[in-house]
Protein backbone atom coordinates (compact mmCIF):
# COMPACT_ATOMS: atom_id res chain seq x y z
CA UNK A 1 0.00 0.00 0.00
CA UNK A 2 1.30 3.45 -0.64
CA UNK A 3 -0.69 5.11 1.92
CA UNK A 4 1.38 5.52 4.55
CA UNK A 5 -0.35 5.56 7.84
CA UNK A 6 1.68 4.47 10.90
CA UNK A 7 0.22 3.17 13.69
CA UNK A 8 -2.30 5.01 16.18
CA UNK A 9 -4.07 7.00 12.86
CA UNK A 10 -0.99 9.20 12.42
CA UNK A 11 0.55 10.36 8.86
CA UNK A 12 3.84 9.51 7.73
CA UNK A 13 6.76 11.25 7.43
CA UNK A 14 4.74 14.12 5.78
CA UNK A 15 2.70 14.91 9.21
CA UNK A 16 5.56 16.68 11.10
CA UNK A 17 5.07 19.67 8.81
CA UNK A 18 1.05 19.79 9.32
CA UNK A 19 1.67 19.59 13.53
CA UNK A 20 4.32 22.20 13.76
CA UNK A 21 2.26 24.22 11.68
CA UNK A 22 -0.85 25.03 14.02
CA UNK A 23 1.92 24.83 16.94
CA UNK A 24 3.46 27.84 15.65
CA UNK A 25 -0.08 29.68 14.56
CA UNK A 26 -0.76 29.08 18.49
CA UNK A 27 2.40 30.79 19.40
CA UNK A 28 1.72 33.57 17.65
CA UNK A 29 -1.85 34.16 18.53
CA UNK A 30 -0.61 33.44 22.52
CA UNK A 31 2.31 36.18 21.54
CA UNK A 32 -0.03 38.39 20.02
CA UNK A 33 -2.72 38.32 22.46
CA UNK A 34 0.03 39.06 25.04
CA UNK A 35 0.81 42.05 22.70
CA UNK A 36 -2.49 43.19 22.93
CA UNK A 37 -3.02 42.57 26.54
CA UNK A 38 0.16 44.70 27.49
CA UNK A 39 -1.08 47.37 25.43
CA UNK A 40 -4.31 47.44 26.94
CA UNK A 41 -2.79 47.54 30.42
CA UNK A 42 -0.66 50.35 29.34
CA UNK A 43 -3.93 52.30 27.95
CA UNK A 44 -5.73 51.01 31.26
CA UNK A 45 -2.54 53.03 33.58
CA UNK A 46 -2.39 55.72 31.50
CA UNK A 47 -6.16 56.49 31.50
CA UNK A 48 -6.07 55.91 35.55
CA UNK A 49 -3.04 58.58 35.85
CA UNK A 50 -4.84 61.07 33.68
CA UNK A 51 -8.22 60.53 35.67
CA UNK A 52 -5.45 61.10 39.06
CA UNK A 53 -4.32 64.09 37.31
CA UNK A 54 -7.64 65.96 36.23
CA UNK A 55 -8.64 64.76 39.36
CA UNK A 56 -5.90 66.99 40.85
CA UNK A 57 -5.92 69.99 38.26
CA UNK A 58 -10.24 70.22 39.33
CA UNK A 59 -9.29 70.65 43.09
CA UNK A 60 -6.35 73.36 42.88
CA UNK A 61 -8.76 74.95 40.26
CA UNK A 62 -11.74 74.53 42.69
CA UNK A 63 -9.43 76.31 45.61
CA UNK A 64 -8.21 79.33 43.33
CA UNK A 65 -11.77 79.89 42.15
CA UNK A 66 -12.50 80.36 45.90
CA UNK A 67 -10.31 82.06 47.00
CA UNK A 68 -10.57 84.78 43.92
CA UNK A 69 -14.18 85.03 44.87
CA UNK A 70 -13.10 85.39 48.40
CA UNK A 71 -11.81 87.85 47.56
CA UNK A 72 -14.02 89.93 44.75
CA UNK A 73 -16.14 89.78 47.39
CA UNK A 74 -13.95 91.16 49.91
CA UNK A 75 -12.89 94.01 47.84
CA UNK A 76 -16.50 94.80 47.05
CA UNK A 77 -17.05 95.38 50.86
CA UNK A 78 -14.06 97.68 51.20
CA UNK A 79 -16.08 100.70 50.35
CA UNK A 80 -18.71 99.99 53.18
CA UNK A 81 -15.78 100.11 55.64
CA UNK A 82 -14.33 103.19 54.51
CA UNK A 83 -17.47 104.88 54.47
CA UNK A 84 -18.35 103.34 58.09
CA UNK A 85 -15.03 104.68 59.13
CA UNK A 86 -15.65 108.23 57.51
CA UNK A 87 -19.06 108.34 59.33
CA UNK A 88 -17.32 107.63 62.68
CA UNK A 89 -14.66 110.18 62.21
CA UNK A 90 -17.59 112.39 61.70
CA UNK A 91 -19.49 111.90 64.87
CA UNK A 92 -19.39 114.36 67.51
CA UNK A 93 -16.42 113.61 70.07
CA UNK A 94 -16.62 112.54 73.48
CA UNK A 95 -20.45 111.49 72.22
CA UNK A 96 -22.20 109.11 73.96
CA UNK A 97 -24.76 108.55 71.33
CA UNK A 98 -25.92 104.78 70.80
CA UNK A 99 -25.77 105.13 66.75
CA UNK A 100 -22.47 106.00 66.86
CA UNK A 101 -21.82 103.04 69.00
CA UNK A 102 -23.57 100.87 66.92
CA UNK A 103 -21.65 102.10 63.61
CA UNK A 104 -18.34 101.53 65.65
CA UNK A 105 -19.58 97.93 66.27
CA UNK A 106 -20.46 97.39 63.18
CA UNK A 107 -16.99 98.88 61.58
CA UNK A 108 -15.20 96.36 64.25
CA UNK A 109 -17.47 93.28 62.86
CA UNK A 110 -16.62 93.93 59.41
CA UNK A 111 -12.98 94.27 60.34
CA UNK A 112 -12.90 90.99 62.21
CA UNK A 113 -15.25 89.53 59.20
CA UNK A 114 -11.92 90.38 56.90
CA UNK A 115 -9.49 89.65 59.02
CA UNK A 116 -10.78 85.76 59.35
CA UNK A 117 -11.28 85.27 55.64
CA UNK A 118 -7.56 85.91 55.62
CA UNK A 119 -7.13 89.99 55.19
CA UNK A 120 -6.40 91.30 57.74
CA UNK A 121 -6.08 94.86 58.23
CA UNK A 122 -2.52 96.84 57.91
CA UNK A 123 -2.28 100.20 59.43
CA UNK A 124 0.07 99.93 61.79
CA UNK A 125 2.51 102.89 62.27
CA UNK A 126 6.31 103.35 62.89
CA UNK A 127 6.57 100.09 61.28
CA UNK A 128 9.22 99.70 58.19
CA UNK A 129 7.94 100.28 54.80
CA UNK A 130 6.99 97.03 52.96
CA UNK A 131 6.32 97.50 49.11
CA UNK A 132 4.04 94.46 49.50
CA UNK A 133 1.66 95.70 51.64
CA UNK A 134 1.91 99.60 51.43
CA UNK A 135 1.79 102.12 48.78
CA UNK A 136 3.57 105.52 49.57
CA UNK A 137 1.84 108.23 49.54
CA UNK A 138 3.76 111.17 50.45
CA UNK A 139 7.54 111.31 51.84
CA UNK A 140 8.02 113.42 55.28
CA UNK A 141 11.52 114.68 56.12
CA UNK A 142 12.33 113.91 59.03
CA UNK A 143 15.15 112.59 62.03
CA UNK A 144 12.49 111.52 64.90
CA UNK A 145 12.39 108.39 62.87
CA UNK A 146 14.64 105.86 60.64
CA UNK A 147 14.49 106.65 56.90
CA UNK A 148 12.18 104.32 55.28
CA UNK A 149 9.76 104.06 58.46
CA UNK A 150 5.88 104.66 58.02
CA UNK A 151 5.16 107.85 59.85
CA UNK A 152 0.84 107.56 59.12
CA UNK A 153 -1.49 105.67 57.37
CA UNK A 154 -3.92 107.73 55.69
CA UNK A 155 -6.12 104.90 54.26
CA UNK A 156 -5.51 101.38 56.32
CA UNK A 157 -5.10 98.10 53.91
CA UNK A 158 -6.52 94.89 54.39
CA UNK A 159 -4.62 91.13 53.56
CA UNK A 160 -0.64 90.02 54.22
CA UNK A 161 2.44 89.79 51.90
CA UNK A 162 1.01 87.14 49.99
CA UNK A 163 -2.72 88.01 49.69
CA UNK A 164 -2.90 91.73 49.60
CA UNK A 165 -6.34 92.68 48.96
CA UNK A 166 -5.76 96.62 48.71
CA UNK A 167 -2.34 98.24 50.29
CA UNK A 168 -2.30 100.42 52.98
CA UNK A 169 -1.50 104.03 52.03
CA UNK A 170 1.13 105.52 53.79
CA UNK A 171 3.76 108.34 54.39
CA UNK A 172 6.85 107.47 54.78
CA UNK A 173 10.07 109.38 56.34
CA UNK A 174 13.20 110.43 54.21
CA UNK A 175 16.56 111.57 56.07
CA UNK A 176 16.49 115.47 56.35
CA UNK A 177 18.84 116.70 53.72
CA UNK A 178 20.14 120.37 54.47
CA UNK A 179 20.67 120.97 50.77
CA UNK A 180 16.85 121.10 49.87
CA UNK A 181 15.35 123.92 47.65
Amino acid sequence: MSDETAPGGRSGPGSEQTEAAPSTNEEAQAAAQADALAKMEDQWRRALADNDNLRKRAARDSTQQRAQERAAVSLAWLPILDNLELALAHAPAGAQDPLVEGIAAIRKQAIDTLARLGYPRIDAENVPFDPRVHEVVSVVETDDVPPGTLVSVLRPGYGGPDNTLRPAAVVVSRAVTPDRG
